[in-house]
C-alpha cells in the first residue's frame, strides 16, 4: 500500500492542470493587452531612449555619423606600452631625416626607446599603412606650415611613406631647408614644408637687425598663405617660437612686447599673443577657402613639450631612456596652457567655420602622450658620436625635437585615422 501513494497522487494532475489552464490563458491575454495599451500610446513613452545597439535600428546616415563622431577614438588617452616589432624605417634607409635628428646613424647607444607603442584606452592604434595613406592623398597637395616641429613631424611622415613609394625632392629655397616640396609619382602627391615660426607675419631676429623677433598678429604670414589655394590640407605646428624675445604690432600700433629690456614698451605675457596668433591664422583660412574652390582640412599639431632635466650644455640634459608611466608625469604649467589655448582656438574656429562648405579643422593633441616621452629626445647625439674621445664638460643637448625614427611617428598614425574617419564620414555624406 505504501507503494502506491505516489502514484494515487500522480493521478489528481491532469484535473488541476484543466482546472489551471484557463486562468493561465486569461492572464496572458491580459498581459499582451496591457503591452498593447501602455507601449502603442506615444504620449505616454518616456521622453528618455536609450539606444543599446545603434547597427540594429534603422537610423538615417546623418545620425550615425553624429554617432561615430561621438564615439571616435580619444587618442589622447592611453599609456605608451613596450612593442617588439619597431618601427618601420632606420636612420639609413630614410634619406630625408634631419641630420640633427638621426640619434642611430649618430650612435645614440641605447635603442629601447624605439620598442614603445601608444595604446589609448578606448580603441587601438594601427601601425602606420603607408600604401593607405598614399591611396588617401592620391592627387592632392599636403603643406606642413610652423615651425621645426612641423619640419620634424614631417620628415616622420617622409620616412614611413619612402617605405612604400619613393619621394623626390622638387622644389628648394631658403637657408636650412626652409621651404621644400616632395613629389610621390606613383600616387601624384605632393608634400611641402613652410617655414613659419608664428603662422601671422613675422621678422625674425637676426644678427644685422634687431635682438628680438617682430610679431603683427592681425596678418598672416603670406609666405605660406599666398599658395593656400593649391593645398588640400594644411598641418599648423607652432609654440617655441613664442618665448624668445619679441616686439607685438597689431596694424599700426605696438601693443607692446615680451623680454625686451632697453625698449619703451609694455611687457606683455606670451599667451595672449600665441592665442591672437592663431586665431588670426584658423580664421584667415577659413575666411579665404570657406566658400570658394575645392575643401581644405586644416590640423594644428599641439604643443610638444621638452624635457630638458638640467643645463642644455651639460650632460644628462635628458637623460631617460624609458617613457614615463602612467601617472608619473602629467601635462602642467607653460605645457598645459599652451595646448589649452591650440585647443580652444581651433573649437571656436570649428563654429566660426558652420557658415562655410569647404573647410574641416581638427586638433592633433600630441601633448600628453609626448610629455610622457622624454627619452625620445637626441639629446647630445644631435652630434655624431658627441663621446668618442669621453664625456666633456659641456656638450650641447636637444630636448626638444624628436630623434627619427622615434616617438614622434605616433603623431603620423594618429593623423592617418583622422583622416580614415573624414574619408568614411564624406563617403556617407556622397550615399544619401
Amino acid at each position: 500500500m505504501g507503494t502506491m501513494g505516489p502514484y494515487k497522487d500522480h493521478s489528481s494532475y491532469p484535473s488541476l492542470t484543466k482546472k489551471l489552464l484557463p486562468w493561465t490563458f486569461y492572464a496572458i491575454i491580459f498581459f499582451v493587452l496591457f503591452r498593447l495599451y501602455f507601449y502603442s500610446c506615444p504620449f505616454l513613452h518616456s521622453d528618455h531612449i536609450i539606444i543599446s545597439s545603434p547597427s540594429s535600428l534603422s537610423v538615417s546616415p546623418s545620425l550615425e555619423r553624429e554617432i561615430a563622431e561621438e564615439t571616435a577614438c580619444d587618442y589622447t588617452d592611453g599609456k605608451w606600452v613596450p612593442e617588439k616589432e619597431g618601427p618601420l624605417y632606420n636612420g639609413t634607409s630614410c634619406g630625408t631625416i634631419k641630420e640633427g635628428q638621426n640619434c642611430l646613424a649618430h650612435g645614440r647607444p641605447d635603442l629601447g626607446y624605439l620598442y614603445w607603442r601608444w595604446e589609448p584606452k578606448q580603441c587601438k592604434l594601427p601601425r602606420f599603412d603607408p600604401i593607405k595613406f598614399l591611396q588617401l592623398f592620391s592627387n592632392k597637395h599636403l603643406a606642413f606650415v610652423g615651425d621645426s616641429m612641423a619640419r620634424n613631424q614631417l620628415e616622420s611622415l617622409l620616412c614611413m611613406l619612402a617605405t612604400a613609394s619613393p619621394p623626390k625632392l622638387v622644389y628648394r629655397d631658403g637657408e636650412d631647408n626652409k621651404f621644400r616640396r616632395w613629389y610621390f609619382a606613383t600616387h601624384n602627391i605632393n608634400i611641402s614644408i613652410y617655414w613659419s615660426p608664428f603662422l601671422v607675419k613675422g621678422v625674425e631676429k637676426s644678427n644685422s637687425g634687431p635682438n628680438h623677433n617682430e610679431l603683427y598678429l592681425d596678418q598672416i604670414d603670406e609666405r605660406w598663405a599666398s599658395d593656400m589655394n593649391g593645398f588640400d590640407m594644411i598641418v599648423l605646428s607652432i609654440g617655441h617660437w613664442f618665448l624668445h624675445p619679441a616686439v607685438y604690432y597689431e596694424g599700426d600700433s605696438i601693443l607692446g612686447c615680451h623680454y625686451c629690456p632697453g625698449l619703451n614698451h609694455t611687457e606683455i605675457g606670451f599667451y595672449d599673443v600665441l592665442r591672437k596668433a592663431v586665431k588670426t591664422t584658423l580664421n584667415t583660412v577659413t575666411e579665404r577657402r570657406g566658400s570658394i574652390g575645392k575643401r581644405i582640412d586644416v590640423v594644428l599639431t599641439s604643443f610638444s613639450p621638452s624635457h630638458f632635466e638640467g643645463d642644455w650644455d651639460k650632460f644628462g640634459a635628458c637623460p631617460k631612456t624609458e617613457p614615463y608611466k602612467e601617472g608619473e608625469k602629467s601635462v602642467e604649467g607653460m605645457d598645459a596652457e599652451m595646448r589649452q589655448i591650440e585647443i580652444e582656438q581651433i573649437e571656436a574656429a570649428k563654429i566660426k567655420s558652420l557658415q562655410f562648405d569647404k573647410v574641416r579643422l581638427e586638433a592633433l593633441d600630441v601633448t600628453k602622450l609626448s610629455v610622457m616621452r622624454a627619452d625620445g629626445h637626441p639629446g647630445p647625439y644631435m652630434y655624431p658620436f658627441p663621446f668618442a674621445n669621453g664625456v666633456t664638460e659641456r656638450v650641447q643637448n636637444d630636448c626638444v625635437h624628436w630623434c627619427l625614427p622615434g616617438p614622434i611617428d605616433t603623431w603620423n598614425e594618429i593623423l592617418l585615422e583622422m583622416i580614415k574617419r573624414w574619408q568614411k564620414n564624406h563617403q556617407s555624406l556622397r550615399e544619401e
